[in-house]
């Protein structure tokens, strides 16, 4: 059959002889030289048809698995933002509205802490399909991966030596963010350093202190945290006492203050319990001291211990208690030791 007589037999829909080059009958470069009957596209029918069609798929699914797993980690983000709030964290007795700043604190550090781990589920899968993704596409055009995969694994060798500093600091911080140990606005002690938090990345925390200096934490470094900003504060105060006070009567005093200034509007809505006095807690040779506690929220525990303890001073100066006097023994024995 001529290449004539081949072309009349598939305008009028019989198919011809199979070349010799496409082998079986039902192959790709046999059909295509059925549609189109002609000899340069059928013999080319891998390289010009099949593998662009591979790589189209590849990348396809690629986008198409990258555009899913956002969705689904943006909506878990989300849920996770605005969820209901923690027990610790809602309002314990009827006042009118005495915790929405605390609420609209808690709820902005949630939502950045949710935007912080979206980014990083994001980045990771979209680096895990996406390199999936490049790797089947270069198989597919004939790219040796052998060598691409062993200097892989020599780069990951020589990283986890030369950079696994920097790798556990990466990892320690995805752990301090998804955990909530302590976010900006927290007054945290982490061993060497103690004061506000500034910022949480990744790999640094910065802090300042109380004398205004500015901290740089590596997160890998960072063994334990102790944050004075979380759930709620507890204000102890200790009021020192002569011995020969009417401890009874100071305790009651002191329990009066503080239900006074529980009392109040302004302060009441940032007390979160009544206050306690607790009574004698120690016991010296200078003197008695008498402890009370009371629950606020974080940002307003120092301001609230300054107030109370300024109230109890002044109620106790008109209530005639009498503070401590140093024993002079002890201080001229000292004086005496010194020389």
């Amino acid at each position: 059959m001529t290449r004539s007589q081949s072309v009349s037999a598939l305008a009028d829909g019989t198919a011809g002889g199979v070349p010799d080059y496409c082998g079986d009958p039902t192959s790709l470069c046999a059909k295509v030289y059925d549609w189109f009957g002609l000899d340069w596209l059928a013999a080319n029918a891998d390289a010009l048809i099949k593998t662009p069609a591979k790589i189209l798929l590849i990348v396809a699914l690629a986008v198409g698995l990258r555009l899913l797993a956002h969705r689904a980690i943006r909506r878990l983000t989300d849920r996770t933002a605005t969820g209901a709030m923690p027990t610790i964290l809602r309002q314990r007795r009827t006042r009118p509205a005495p915790q929405a700043d605390a609420v609209e604190h808690v709820t902005a550090r949630r939502t950045q802490r949710a935007e912080a781990i979206g980014s990083v589920l994001r980045s990771f899968s979209s680096l895990v399909i996406l390199g999936i993704g490049v790797v089947l596409v270069l198989g597919e055009i004939g790219v040796n991966l052998a060598p691409i995969l062993a200097s892989a694994g020599v780069v990951g060798v020589a990283l986890g030596f030369g950079a696994q500093n920097l790798v556990k600091d990466f990892i320690a911080g995805i752990g301090i963010i998804l955990e909530d140990q302590y976010g900006v606005g927290d007054v945290v002690d982490l061993g060497e350093a103690s004061g506000t938090v500034e910022a949480v990345g990744l790999r640094i925390t910065r802090l300042r202190d109380v004398n205004g200096v500015v901290w740089y934490v590596r997160n890998g470094e960072v063994l334990r945290v102790g944050n004075k900003s979380q759930g709620f504060a507890q204000v102890v105060i200790d009021m020192p006492v002569a011995h020969d006070t009417d401890l009874e009567r100071c305790r009651a005093v002191m329990q009066e203050v503080a239900d006074e200034m529980y009392a109040e509007d302004e302060w009441g809505a940032v007390l979160l319990a009544e206050p306690e006095s607790l009574g004698v807690e120690q016991i010296t040779a200078e003197g008695v001291f008498l402890r009370l506690v009371v629950r606020s929220t974080n940002a307003d525990q120092w301001r609230i211990g300054r107030e109370l303890r300024m109230r109890l001073k002044e109620r106790f100066v008109a209530e005639g208690f009498r503070t401590p006097v140093p024993l002079l023994g002890t201080a001229t024995g000292a004086g005496v030791g010194s020389r």
